[in-house]
Order: C-alpha cells, then structure tokens, then sequence
C-alpha cells in the first residue's frame, strides 16, 4: 500500500505542475513565527509525517527533503521511512542550509513557491540574497486544496492578569513601548509574535498546546492600540472571554477581528501613520504586502523580548513559588516511579505525573509534553512517549522525564534522569559527566555584559575532556505563564551577543545520548542575579529555582571535584529542608536517603 506521506507529496507535485512551480518551501511555523503551531498550520507534519517541532521541507520536481536539527534525526530519520523524502542534516559542521541548497541547483530563474502566511520577511531576504535570480511566489494556505479537512484557527477561552500576578499593568507596558516608539521617530509598531502580545497586554489564551497564548495581531500606535483576534468567536456575553474584552476596552484597547489585519494595515495611512516598525524575523510576508501601499515600513528587532526576558519581582516571586509547588510534585513523583519500576510503562509514568501537577491550585496544563524515556528512548532527545507500546520502566538502568507546568504565577521545565536499578559502568559515567556539566554552569561567577554563548564551555567541558558532546544547546530562556522557551537570551554555542541581565531566567541542561542505549539529562531553571561589585566590575551568576534532588546513587564520585561536591549536597539539603514541611510522611522519609551528602 502507497505510503500516505508520499502520495500527499506526488499530490503537490502535481499541484506545482499547474502552478509552474519549480520549487515550493514549507515550514513548521506559523503566521507569528511561533515555534510551536497550531493544528492548522502543522504543514510540515501532515506532508511529511515527521512530528519534530523544527522542520522545514523543500519539494522539487524530483526531490523532496526535510531538514531538521541534531535534536530529531533519530526521529526524522524513522518517521520519513517509506515517504520518499531525504533527510538534510543541520547543525552539523557539513550543514546545508535550504537557501544554499537551492543556489547549488543552479536552476535558470527558479520560481520558488512558499506559503506566504507562514514564511517570515526575513526568511524571504535570505532566499532572496542566495537565489537572486528566483522569483518568489507567496501564496497564503498553500497546501489548504489539497488538505480537505485542515482544522480551523483556533479560538479559546481569554483569560487576563492582574497586576499582582504580571506584576505591571498593560498601561504601563503600552506607555514604555509608546516611549520607544518616539525614540525610534516612528507612529506606531505591528507586533505579531503571540507570546509578544501576551506579554504586553497581560491576556492567556489556549490557542496552541502547551503555550498560553492567544491566535492575533497586535497594531500599537502612539494614541491607540489595536488587537486583531478571532472575535466573532466569542458570543456569549456572559463568558470569561467576554469579561476579558471588557476589561481590555475599558483600558484604550480596540478589538478587531483576525482577519481585518490586512485592510487595517493597506490603510493606515489615511489614519495618520506615517512611519510603522515591524520585525522582520516574525513578520509574515502575505501581512508584510498589505503595507506596500502604506506607510514608511522601519525594519527593526522589536524591543519586547529583551524586555519580556528581565522579570520584574512580581514574577519572580510567582516562578520562585511555580517552582516550589512544582518540586513537591516531582518528589511525589519520583518516590511513586521508585516504588513502581517493572509495573509501570512510560506512558503510565507520564500521565500520573500530570495528574500530580493537576491537582496544584493554578495549574493551567502542561508547559510542553511530556518526555517520559526509559533506556534507549531517551537517547533521542525529544522523545514522543507512545500511548501505544511504550517501554516498561525495568528495575535496571536509567529512566529520563523532561516535563514542566504552566501555573497562573510561572511556567516550569524540568528534566531528572534517575536510576531505577543497577546501571553499567558507561551509564554511570556519563550520568555523573553530565551532572558534572550541569554544576558547573550552575556555580558560574561572570562579568556583567557576558553572552550565554560565553559561559556555555562550562558546561561542556567536562564531557569535551572525556570526549563527549550534545548536540543541542545547554539553556534557554523561559516565560513567565507564557512559552517554556523564550529569548533573546540562550546558552550555547552558536553566537548570540544579548548578554545575560539579572531576572532573565535560563536553562541548564547538558545531557549525554547514545542511540541504542541510554540517554542522560540534568536540567534546573536558573535566576541570573547580582553577586556584587568591586574594582573590577559588576558580577552575575545564577540561582536555581528548580526544587527537586539530584539522585548520587549511581554517581562515580571520584569524578567530581570538591567544590561540585559541596554545590550537590547544599542544593540536595536546601530541596530536602525546603520541601518535606509539605510532603507525604513517606515520601519525605524516602527523601532524606536521596539527598544524603555524598
């Protein structure tokens, strides 16, 4: 029998062939460049069939390819078995990029097709500067003629926060960008990344699994804001939505529907916007068009993530107390998997730990899903835990969870990789590396105006003396109640000057992975504060907020130094002093055997 995947791409070849398409792009983004789409706009994966969050395909007229990061090749490479498309590896030293690969065709004037609400403006420049002979068609919903039952956008219920959870109000938030505004000589700004748009008007939706966002557009002039959303959804004047749109019209903002961006945006001029900012690394090139009439277009990084990324103390006292109800869960947890190992599946495992976490006051879901990984499987490092089939968690070996929580005060991320029995040399060895990676970063002391990508090594270079490496970044930014991953700010190797500020919030997480046998990762999110000034400078460094134990059973404590030693058991005491005034008799007795000095 044909592979679905492959007879959907044989049907858009088809579709380029009366088009006059030489060549078409899809990604798996959307229209506000979000990195985690909706259903609808889950291009990549329903031609494909690959379920990775970073994917992006090229078709031609004789090729058809996925590329993807060293996250998903495992994976990329199992689930476009039988489909016909190649898998282009990135983030590797022989890296192609898709601009590149296009250019080494050679083709005389390619016309290149894309979907124009789901391809970026400056993606499009990139195109454009490696291929300047193409001709480059935007087409918005592309693949929706050959996609029947493509779900709708979504539209769910709006919720808004107060300052005593945002920790600022919308007004205040709305006079700062309007400052900026002024700075930049410019009337208004069109913001379309929905974490942005959350941020700024202080609204949660639940649009996108995972991520508490709203579907919508956001125009903010010097005298009035404009929210473009799927309003005709909401008609029941009773709902919370509705209570929502309210309170946001009684605070100056004007509510829109969706899909009047476009018209706004072709006559803005004839409102008196004269010169507009936008982002050309979220812009979609189909909204970009509607201004080609209108006003001086300003191309500029938009100011809210650096902004976003510093919590103000509101938040983070509410991703302090995230993190304390979140550590109580995963203690609970952890007991329940040590007491269950060889009765349990992964699967099992996954959906019990939910269930913990949904009995927190202000839990609002999962912050992504769930990686519930015993042995081989959590060698891929975005494993997809079967419902179906899932691998019993035996009384040997290493099991992984990567899970999170989005609560009403923070959103969490968290990865224990624990032993459930007797584990080999190897998997001892590379636990206690990691782990090792892990410490080091976390006791970091740097100079104010550092980059992530300066202090990155720290983690690795336990792992790069013993030969070893991970082939995803070591720490990203996270929200407040908004995405599990944020920037500008990371830790890793690739360059990226935005130094870290204290109240910007990252990741620590070095792992180890070996395809067929195990994989490992230690992950804390960490505060970066002020450590003190003096003759040199002022100094950073970080405070974990994660509140869960380091399991040492299976560390080869020769392999650490002194002062890892004494970072492990002052973090393992502070999770045990802090967490067992409110955890089960049991559990808080089975805690005090894991956090014992080592």
């Amino acid at each position: 029998m044909e592979n679905v995947n492959c007879a959907r791409v044989e049907a858009l070849r088809t579709l380029m062939q009366e088009n006059g398409w030489d060549i078409v792009i899809l990604t798996g983004s959307d229209p506000h460049a979000s990195e985690y789409p909706a259903a609808r706009w889950k291009q990549v994966e329903w031609l494909s069939g690959f379920t990775g969050e970073a994917g992006d395909i090229v078709v031609t007229r004789d090729h058809a390819g996925l590329w993807t990061d060293t996250r998903y090749f495992i994976q990329a490479q199992r689930q476009l078995e039988g489909t016909g498309i190649v898998l282009h590896k990135m983030r590797v030293p022989e890296q192609v990029p898709i601009p590149e690969w296009i250019a080494s065709l050679e083709m005389d004037e390619p016309v290149i097709a894309v979907d124009g609400l789901c391809q970026t403006v400056g993606a499009i420049d990139v195109l454009r500067a490696a291929v300047p002979s193409a001709v480059i068609v935007a087409v918005p919903d592309l693949l929706s003629v050959l996609w029947p039952d493509r779900p709708a956008i979504p539209s769910t219920p709006i919720i808004t926060l107060g300052e005593d959870l945002a920790g600022e109000s919308r007004e205040a938030r709305l006079r700062w960008l309007r400052k900026w505004l002024i700075r930049q000589g410019a009337d208004a700004i069109l913001l379309t990344a929905l974490d942005q748009i959350a941020w700024l008007l202080n609204v949660r939706g639940q649009d996108i699994d995972y991520n508490p966002l709203v579907i919508s557009y956001l125009l903010v002039t010097l005298d009035e804001a404009y929210w473009f959303v799927r309003k005709d959804a909401y008609q029941d004047p009773d709902s919370e939505t509705a209570d929502s749109f309210r309170e946001l019209r009684a605070d100056g903002i004007t509510i829109c529907d969706y899909t009047d961006i476009h018209f706004n945006l072709s006559s803005l001029r004839d409102s008196g916007v004269d010169r507009i900012c936008v982002d050309a690394s979220t812009l979609n090139s189909t909204v970009r068009g509607a201004l080609d009439d209108g006003p001086e277009v300003v191309t500029v990084p938009s100011p809210v993530p650096l902004r976003k990324a510093v919590k103000n103390g509101v938040e983070i006292e509410g991703m302090r107390e995230a993190h304390l109800e979140d550590g109580l869960v995963m203690e609970q947890f952890l007991y329940w998997v040590s007491t269950h190992a060889g009765m349990v599946n992964e699967w099992d495992a996954a959906v019990y730990l939910g269930s913990l976490r949904a009995q927190v006051a202000g839990y609002r879901g999962d912050s992504f899903e769930t990686i519930s990984a015993y042995g081989p499987s959590a060698a891929l490092p975005h494993y997809v835990t079967p419902r179906c089939g899932s691998a019993l968690l035996e009384t040997r070996g290493l099991y992984l969870c990567d899970s999170g929580g989005q609560y009403l005060f923070g959103t969490t991320d968290i990865t224990r990789t624990v032993p459930l029995g007797p584990c080999t040399p190897l998997e001892r060895e590379d636990y206690t590396l990691a782990l090792k990676g892990h410490i080091d970063l976390s006791m970091a002391v740097f100079p104010r105006g550092t980059a992530g990508c300066q202090i990155d090594a720290l983690a690795r270079e336990p792992l790069w003396r013993a030969k070893r490496n991970y082939g995803h970044g070591t720490g990203h930014g996270v929200g407040f109640f908004l995405g599990v991953h944020e920037g500008p700010q990371d830790i890793r190797q690739n360059f990226n000057s935005v130094a870290l500020e204290p109240g910007m919030i990252c990741s620590d997480e070095p792992g180890i992975y070996r395809e067929g046998m195990h994989g490992i990762r230690h992950e804390n999110l960490l505060l970066c504060r002020s450590v003190g000034d003096n003759e040199f400078g002022s100094w950073l460094g970080f405070e974990p907020l994660t509140l869960c134990h380091f399991d040492t059973s299976c560390l080869e404590v020769s392999l650490l130094t002194a002062d890892e030693r004494e970072w492990l058991n002052a973090y393992n005491e502070r999770v045990y002093r802090t967490l067992t005034p409110r955890l089960p008799a049991e559990v808080a007795a089975w805690l005090r055997t894991k956090t014992l000095p080592v």
